[in-house]
């Protein structure tokens, strides 16, 4: 199991798992030399080792490689990496269209006729191609978000001119037409065939056979016939069940003939849903392309069919039974259908001859006018039935649907217009990064289609991108957040910016903010740290200043004071500054400490001297605001903080009531004569203006000799 982050080959990096089948993993990866989003089948480590399946894994590629259709998945790459064997492909956002039937339980007529179409088409390149899909599935289509179907998965294609037998049952067996069923030739009609069966699930919600196994499953479609769908559900239209009907004939030489007379029928269904022009040939044609090859028949009879896939030695006997009464059955068929056919011509032939003599001769002998010339006769009906022609009816008005994708609504309804002034247009709005409001992103039917003049064109219109919550990138790194929001076809703009808290580099926040609703294409503006900012400011001149004043000056140039210490001076009083560490004038980091040495007066002399030359200090605080006028009557706990050269302390801490204000505190011991700031904290909420600031009080020290 590859894991997100790793290279394939140096160029393809896996971003994240998308599946699992039986013999691969798929994966969503980007192709970092094209720069764009991919999907990698990688074949299973378990079968890199057999050389069958490795070609089989290569034949996929080689079938789906020269095919470029809409319809169809296309392929870019095939290699192998260190034995890790990958097929890179087209990236389709969407869900099969197996979950789409489980999602909706069935779905609308018109709605599965239309899905229909568009797998037949890539059904119809594919075979034009001379490759023969061979596991046509809902499993293996895919809807993609904007509406499209496209056929992936030629795993067990095969060149519809290699005339190979095969020698087991390919694909699902619930899918599984009755000739690779018998393990005998398939060509463009075992798609039809499973398309057909595709197409019932889509209107019942259910595959027509089902069984305990896979053999009774296979069974049921070369011998069993599945009920029709109008007795499943009464809306379905007569002409698609036939053609339904049609596709899944057990005789391929009744089926349609090619995807091109499908899409034929399936398209005048979507024009004429209740008329019956889907006819099924009541006998097998004599240039049937079919290849029956008797040792394959022996192989079947030998017990070897499902020898591979649903090998089961106990039904060996039952499949030879079975096997025998079809080819016995098929026989007596082929002979009373014969019979039949001699004996509806000779029928046929004995009324035109009733019609002739009963209209055409009495008009010659009683016409009044024996000299007169018949301009016209009758045309004589055929002797034969052939094989419906895929033709429209001559009844069906149709008309060249123009390409309008691109245009304003306005536009394209006038050129639609231009061409069938009776065109009913059915506007849909839909979600589209592509184009701007108001203009056709998709279309039904496609440019260039002849479409019938009496059926609803649909016009998918841009209402514009789909607005999405912005990806959350606080804290990534500048080329992480970048990377996750062009994944969401955003376009970053980077702003640096000074921080205290966010690590160089890193994200800080981003404009439009989180959580905001953006739209592929919106320009986001990322703001990264750059650090804190150092800017630098001139040292005061301290010298002669209180401790008091010289905390204002320090804190008006963006410094700190620092460090008080005390000494004796013969120059300066008492409690003024006699040192500063940072000489005046000198730049310096704004949030610098300066420290201070403070005079404590002349030094007493030996004898004459009654100091002792140590202090204390002490300050003395009183809050004349009540704050129980703000908060309400009744009793608090009331925190009293103070901080003083950058260290904190509680100076009072008591349950207090509106009764106790004004509130004095005395005898607050500092640790210099540097001011204090204090802050109230009321039952653990600091106490705040009506702007949102904290109210503060300001201590001033004095210096008591002990």
């Amino acid at each position: 199991m590859l894991k997100p982050g790793m290279f394939i080959s140096g160029r393809y990096e896996i971003i994240d798992s998308v599946g699992s089948g039986g013999m691969a993993d798929v994966y969503k990866a980007k192709d970092d030399r094209l720069n764009r989003f991919v999907a990698i089948k990688v074949l299973k480590p378990e079968y890199s080792s057999d050389k069958s399946f490795v070609n089989k894994f290569r034949g996929e590629a080689q079938s789906a490689a020269g095919l470029s259709h809409p319809n169809i998945v296309n392929v870019y790459d095939v290699g192998d990496d260190g034995g890790l064997h990958y097929i890179v492909m087209e990236l389709v956002e969407g869900i099969t269209l197996k979950r789409f039937i489980e999602r909706k339980g069935k779905l609308e007529v018109k709605e599965a006729v239309g899905i229909s179409i568009q797998i037949a088409q890539g059904m119809e390149a594919a075979h034009d191609n001379h490759i023969i899909h061979r596991d046509i599935k809902p499993q293996n289509i895919i809807i993609s978000r904007d509406g499209k179907v496209k056929v992936t998965d030629f795993g067990i294609a095969k060149a519809s001119n290699s005339n190979t037998i095969t020698s087991n049952a390919m694909g699902s067996v619930h899918y599984l037409s009755p000739e690779q069923a018998r393990g005998g030739y398939s060509d463009e009609k075992s798609d039809i065939y499973s398309l057909g069966v595709t197409l019932y699930e889509m209107l019942s919600g259910k595959v027509p056979f089902a069984g305990d196994n896979t053999v009774s499953v296979a069974m049921l479609h070369i011998q069993g016939e599945a009920m029709p769908l109008r007795e499943l559900e009464e809306g379905i239209p007569l002409s698609v069940d036939k053609i339904v009907q049609k596709c899944m004939q057990k005789r391929p030489e009744r089926r349609y003939h090619s995807a091109s007379e499908l899409i034929v029928d399936l398209k005048r269904a979507l024009a004429n849903p209740d008329g019956d022009f889907v006819q099924i040939p009541a006998f097998v044609a004599n240039d049937s392309p079919t290849i029956n090859i008797s040792d394959d028949l022996g192989k079947i009879k030998n017990g070897t069919l499902y020898s591979d896939n649903y090998h089961n030695p106990r039904n060996n006997k039952v499949v030879d039974e079975d096997d025998e009464d079809l080819d016995s059955s098929s026989s007596k068929m082929d002979k009373i259908m014969s019979i039949a056919s001699i004996v509806a011509i000779i029928i046929l032939a004995l009324v035109i001859m009733f019609v002739v003599i009963k209209f055409i001769l009495p008009k010659e002998n009683d016409d009044p006018n024996p000299d007169s010339i018949i301009t016209e006769a009758p045309t004589p009906e055929p002797t034969e039935d052939p094989t419906p022609s895929p033709t429209p009816e001559p009844g069906i008005e149709t008309y060249k649907f123009p390409n309008v994708i691109g245009h304003k609504l306005e536009d394209a309804k006038a050129a639609i217009e231009a061409v069938n002034p009776t065109a009913h247009i059915n506007p849909m709005e839909d979600y589209s990064n592509e184009y701007e409001v108001g203009y056709v992103i998709r279309q039904y039917p496609l440019g260039g289609t002849d479409y019938p003049v009496d059926s609803e064109a649909v016009l998918y219109v841009s209402i514009g991108p789909k607005s999405e919550v912005i990806p959350y990138v606080y804290g990534n790194t500048w080329e992480q957040a970048e990377q996750k929001l062009k994944e969401y076809e955003l376009l970053p703009v980077r702003e640096d910016m000074f921080s205290n808290e966010i690590a160089v580099g890193s994200v800080i926040a981003t404009d439009p903010p989180k959580e905001s609703m953006i739209k592929p294409g919106d320009t986001v503006k990322v703001y990264v740290s750059k650090g804190p900012e150092i800017t630098q400011a001139a040292v005061p001149s301290l010298i002669g200043k209180t401790t008091s004043a010289a905390g204002t000056l320090l804190t008006d140039a963006g410094l700190i004071l620092g460090e008080v210490s005390y000494d004796s001076s013969e120059t300066y009083p008492e409690g003024q500054i006699t040192y500063q560490d940072t000489t005046a004038g000198e730049l310096v980091d704004k949030g610098t400490k300066i420290n201070v040495t403070v005079s404590t007066g002349p030094e007493s002399s030996e004898t004459g001297g009654s100091g002792t030359g140590n202090y204390r200090y002490v300050g003395r605080l009183t809050i004349e605001i009540n704050p129980f006028d703000y908060v309400g009557d009744g009793e608090a706990e009331i925190i009293l903080e103070m901080e003083q050269n950058g260290y904190g302390t509680v100076i009072y801490e008591e349950m207090t009531s509106i009764a106790d204000f004004p509130l004095t505190v005395s005898n607050i011991e500092g640790e210099s004569t540097a001011m204090g700031v204090v802050t109230m904290l009321i039952d653990g909420e600091l106490f705040k203006d009506e702007s949102g600031n904290a109210y503060v009080w300001v201590v001033e020290f004095e210096a008591v000799e002990e």
